[in-house]
């Protein structure tokens, strides 16, 4: 540890690596008299900075180089498009100061390099296939070295391999470069650049084969991952699959790759059979190469909430349940206002991707101004596509509210129907598109009265983009629109179980408001929940930019809103507006808001972790 301890740089001296490991005093200083750009440049990958702490360094080694250095400049800042600089050096001796000489590098760069002329091709297998065709004008069209431009190097490499990537994002994984060439004229400053792509055969999607299977159902587990087979080869598609078979629970890793896709360094004789491929399409099996998750897995968590304070947590996963093959995620919570007790069983898909699932809960929550103790049990089928996600279960409630004043105890048994769309670019940490869910239920009250009954429920998010993008990260302003609703159709005076009915107020619907304390009113003005719900958001957020540099971290402003009541015709708005800060995490968005409660006139701090619809 002590020795790597040297290799640190040295605070008093400037964070220079090579002082740390000669720890003598400096040859000679070193200054660069240039323009910002090439100066930056420079003084980090000049070749003399190497030397200057070098023990014992003689005149005359110094002398040789700096006779270097010209090249050395110029191979340098000709990466940045300027091929016929003005260099000097000046070497002067300097006893009185803290190096015995000094360097000075002065460097006009002259004019920048200018593209003259770019040309965009494409040959050999596919070059002219009418299915990508899309992909061919997208990568012709966004080409950024037009004529007029700036030559450089990184523009250069970064040109030719964003295409690249075009190409074997979709359809032709075994995309490459066939020829390039940038021809730079030093005389007159210009650039004529040019390169041709291969895209290579075409490939779909085969079925999906596991390898490393011993605990799990391959066959099972493989319809999680919903590649779409006989589909087109896109690797956004197969990286999908992969997160669902990590997400899964049932594996630790995995790894997807095209069965017979050949590898770049293949050899000459399948170059040629793979260019006598031209026009056809290859359908290749996707290997899953896994590490099975063990069988059985406890976690123990400990956090805390704005909404409901600090909190204990197990949890035990059992991957394959004796006698019935299925996964249980059973949990138990230790909260001051929300402790609980739950099972979930869910079977692997079916050939027609739909899944059996069964649940119970047992709960203490608070209910507004009051406590509600409730079980609830249900089971049915589910069934997960690339966008929609539908449902359809059984529902068991039974709902007991402690307080004065709280109803009575009911029971309810309630089929529901539930249909989820989700657009967005990212599920993880999105910036465009739109979301909406609903869910439809009928049933029976149970106790104290037997009547039946129906309960709705919607939402809808928007993410609307705006503004243009940062040059460098891409990113944008955007504005995030939010509405949601329920409804719950029953005779009045009949008692529904306080679980199925409505409130609202929290981090993740109206900020500025506590956790569930919107609701209706009981005969003697506490708070509980309702039969009607309304609420609405709308939030713009842009990231942050600081000296012209933009951030990991986003600003953003909000009005949110929202009521609950028993009569629609008597319902009062709650609004809450406030401004906050987000940074997105490997893990998704973690979002800081502070918001002021315009009914309750109360300031409230709220933290969120990721993003889910």
């Amino acid at each position: 540890m002590l020795s790597g301890c040297s290799l640190l740089p040295s605070k008093d001296k400037g964070g220079d690596p090579s002082i740390a490991a000669a720890g003598g005093d400096p040859a000679f200083s070193l200054e660069v008299d240039a323009p910002k750009e090439v100066r930056e440049l420079l003084e980090k990958h000049l070749e003399l900075r190497r030397y200057r702490y070098q023990p014992d360094l003689q005149r005359r080694e110094l002398t040789r180089l700096l006779g270097a250095t010209d090249a050395n400049v110029r191979d340098l800042i000709g990466t940045l498009g300027y091929f016929s600089p003005t260099v000097t050096v000046e070497l002067s001796e300097t006893p009185d100061e803290d190096a015995p000489r000094k360097v000075v590098v002065k460097v006009d760069p002259g004019p920048a390099t200018v593209i003259a002329q770019s040309e965009v091709r494409f040959a050999g297998t596919n070059a002219e296939d009418e299915l990508g065709t899309s992909q061919r004008l997208q990568i012709q069209d966004n080409w950024p070295l037009k004529p007029g431009e700036k030559f450089s190097q990184a523009a250069w490499s970064g040109a030719k391999s964003g295409g690249l990537k075009v190409l074997q994002k979709r359809r032709y994984p075994l995309a490459r470069i066939d020829t390039s060439l940038a021809d730079v004229d030093a005389d007159t400053h210009q650039a004529r650049v040019s390169v041709s792509y291969e895209p290579g055969p075409a490939y779909t999607f085969g079925p999906l084969k596991i390898e490393g299977a011993e605990r799990y159902d391959p066959v099972g587990t493989a319809r999680i991952a919903r590649l779409p087979e006989g589909r087109e080869y896109d690797l956004q598609a197969m990286l999908d699959a992969q997160q669902r078979l990590v997400s899964s629970g049932y594996y630790d890793s995995v790894f997807l790759t095209l069965a017979d896709a050949p590898q770049q360094a293949e050899s000459e004789a399948g170059n040629e059979a793979r260019r006598d491929a031209q026009g056809t399409a290859v359908t290749s099996p996707v290997i899953a190469k896994v590490r099975e998750a063990k069988l059985q897995k406890w976690v123990f968590g400990i956090g805390a909430s704005t909404d409901t304070g600090p909190r204990l947590s197990v949890d035990h996963v059992y991957n394959k349940v004796p006698g019935l093959g299925w996964r249980a995620v059973s949990k138990l919570q230790l909260d001051r206002k929300n402790p609980l007790l739950s099972t979930q069983l869910t079977g692997l898909p079916g050939e027609d991707l739909w899944r059996w699932f069964a649940g119970a809960k047992i709960e203490r929550a608070p209910t507004g101004d009051f406590y509600t103790n409730s079980v609830q049990m249900r089971a049915g089928r589910a069934k997960a596509e690339d966008r929609i996600e539908r449902n359809y279960y059984l529902q068991y409630d039974y709902a007991k509210t402690q307080g004065d004043g709280a109803p009575p105890g009911a029971s309810s048994l309630l089929a529901n129907y539930g249909w989820t769309a989700r657009y967005f670019d990212n599920n993880l940490s999105p910036t465009s598109g739109f979301g909406f869910a609903f869910e439809a239920g009928a049933g029976t009250t149970l106790t104290p009265q037997r009547s039946p009954f129906g309960r709705l429920t919607a939402r809808w998010l928007g993410i609307i983009p705006m503004g243009e993008r940062d040059e460098i990260t891409r990113r944008r302003s955007r504005l995030a629109l939010r509405a949601s609703g329920g409804a719950i159709l029953a005779k009045s005076g009949i008692d529904l179980p306080m679980t199925l009915m409505f409130l609202t107020g929290g981090d993740n619907t109206v900020r500025g408001y506590g956790y569930q304390t919107i609701g209706a009113r009981t005969d003697n003005g506490r708070v509980i929940g309702g039969r009607y719900l309304a609420t609405g958001s709308a939030e713009w957020q842009r990231p942050i930019t600081i000296k012209g540099n933009t951030q990991d971290f986003e600003h953003a402003v909000f009005v949110d809103a929202g009521t609950v009541g028993d009569d629609i015709n008597h319902m009062y708005m709650r609004v809450g507006v406030g401004t906050g800060i987000r940074w997105k995490s490997p893990v998704g968005p973690i979002q800081a808001d502070i918001a002021w409660g315009a009914q309750e006139h109360q300031l409230r701090l709220h933290l969120r972790l990721g993003f889910t619809f």
